[in-house]
């Protein structure tokens, strides 16, 4: 499988922005700056391009580094799922302690990763690639090496420090260097990084916590990221020109403050047990909600003059728009089945890890393998036919599983986790390529990273409203006399009642997506 890359047309004070930007009408006003913007201001990573020498070898060794590297980072967010019961013999913690290991990861993404839109135009695509697997290298090797809890947490939040940086990285990237009418076939691979590698992480896990210690969880990552980091030291050549941009330190304090708070209250919907607390939930939810209020209200005022931390003009394309909504939504079903669909498995249904990884292995496998074919479709048919089935068969699955019991076949369960893992794969693609496709090229650093915090955000918040309505559900059939097998399977059947009537809105709004207009750059230009 290759990916195609061809040139783009230089971004520079004396070139328009992309027609592709340009057709749609809400951009009209960015006509002008995003030209001069680009090269004075910095409006993001996408701009700074330039006419070149054929860099096509160069450009194809870039991507595929980055969708290597961001593969493995990705992998190691969901890595740590099904080793939780032994982490918690091994340090002798609480389940509530022992949940920090995914919340501070969590965490530190969510702030992160809204900062990526500046560090994409201050810093070049080399620079910005060494510190990131640098980062989740040194926080991997601390991991392994961690002789107690609190350096376990720590070594968490370093990698993820890293990972934050990959995603939004390899986006823009992504859209600075390949074309509109190319981009569908390209954005599959990336939908193979982020849709499989989360999907395969606890079938990995499962395997190595069979027959190995919970260290090599990292040991096994260590070497493999090692090598990409210097793979890319070697390689990694820079493919667009920063900019002298400041950072706005409010927005910083604000956008930590705002997303921190938010996910962090959501994580604890549904925590129960000793040291939980509903006011903290509630007091971590309102911090969010007043301070993400005032981190949306600072960004529309500066970036009036083009120095917002998270520019919010992307929102002013339907297409982006719509865009974000789908995939927040299809993000939000993905997380929530990736918590509780183990639960059932092995609560209700009896299996072991290994198993549940094994069972939950093929989803992820379809995903891989369909994701060049629907890039290929969208480059020739757009997002249309592809998100409209692919919402109906999300929403088909999720229905589905509000019907198992305690005595569901695992094979049926396989079916319906085969027919979820379609259907995302079918609307991850279009969803991405249209969306980043439908905002100027000066704001592709800004759109990548608010698809990285939304995708953050809708991901905490599908798990926390799943596991909340489980644990809800099931603790008053107990109450009731329904003994804890059933009781859980029912809690499961209404967490994923709430999941299906949810997923009847991305159904109704898969009609109104629709492709970007397409552009071809003329030839002997390149993204420098």
């Amino acid at each position: 499988m290759s990916v195609a890359v061809a040139t783009l047309e230089p971004v520079t004070e004396n070139t328009p922005p992309a027609p592709e930007a340009l057709a749609d009408p809400a951009f009209d006003d960015l006509a002008v700056a995003g030209s001069a913007a680009d090269v004075s201001t910095g409006g993001t990573a996408g701009a700074g391009v330039a006419a070149a020498p054929d860099h096509t070898k160069r450009n194809n060794r870039v991507i595929w580094l980055l969708l290597s590297a961001t593969f493995v980072v990705i992998l190691n967010e969901t890595i740590m799922s099904v080793a939780i019961p032994k982490l918690m013999d091994d340090l002798r913690i609480d389940a509530l302690a022992a949940q920090w290991l995914s919340t501070a990861f969590m965490l530190t993404m969510a702030v992160v990763i809204p900062i990526t839109g500046f560090l994409l135009q201050r810093f070049s695509t080399r620079s910005i690639f060494i510190a990131a697997m640098s980062l989740f290298s040194l926080g991997t090797l601390s991991a392994a090496l961690a002789p107690g809890f609190g350096l376990l947490v720590v070594a968490r939040v370093i990698q993820a420090s890293g990972t934050a940086i990959m995603i939004p990285l390899l986006m823009t990237t992504l859209m600075t260097l390949v074309p509109p009418n190319k981009r569908g076939r390209t954005m599959g691979n990336v939908s193979i990084v982020i849709s499989v590698a989360p999907a395969i992480g606890p079938t990995i896990s499962g395997f190595i916590l069979n027959y190995l210690d919970w260290r090599w969880i990292f040991l096994i990552v260590l070497p493999i990221a090692v090598v990409m980091l210097l793979i890319g030291i070697k390689f990694v050549e820079n493919v667009t020109d920063p900019q002298k941009v400041k950072v706005d330190v409010l927005s910083v304090i604000l956008s930590a403050f705002g997303f921190g708070g938010l996910l962090y209250g959501l994580s604890q919907t549904g925590a129960s047990g000793p040291g939980s607390s509903p006011a903290v939930m509630w007091v971590s939810l309102a911090v969010g909600v007043v301070a993400l209020t005032a981190f949306i209200l600072r960004q529309l005022i500066l970036q009036r003059r083009d120095s917002a931390l998270l520019d919010l003009r992307t929102f002013r394309s339907p297409i982006f728009t719509v865009s974000i909504a789908l995939m927040a939504i299809s993000t939000a079903a993905m997380f929530g089945v990736i918590i509780v669909l183990p639960l059932y498995l092995q609560h209700v249904l009896g299996l072991d890890t290994l198993a549940t990884g094994l069972l939950l292995l093929p989803g992820g496998l379809v995903m891989g393998l369909l994701a060049p074919f629907v890039g290929r479709v969208y480059d020739r048919f757009g997002p249309r036919v592809l998100v409209v089935p692919g919402a109906i068969l999300v929403s088909l699955a999720l229905w589905g599983f509000t019907l198992i019991t305690e005595h569901t076949s695992q094979y049926l369960v396989l079916a319906g986790h085969v027919t979820l893992s379609i259907g995302l794969a079918l609307m991850f693609t279009p969803l991405f390529t249209a969306g980043l496709g439908a905002v100027p090229p000066n704001l592709y650093s800004h759109g990548s990273a608010i698809v990285g915090t939304v995708q953050q955000v809708a991901g905490a918040a599908g798990t926390a409203l799943l596991v909340a309505i489980m644990s809800a559900h099931t603790a008053s059939l107990v109450s009731s006399g329904t003994s804890i097998v059933p009781a859980t399977a029912g809690g499961i059947r209404m967490a994923f009642l709430a999941a299906a009537i949810i997923s009847l809105f991305a159904v109704v709004g898969a009609f109104f997506i629709r492709k970007p207009a397409d552009v071809i750059a003329p030839e002997g230009h390149v993204a420098h």
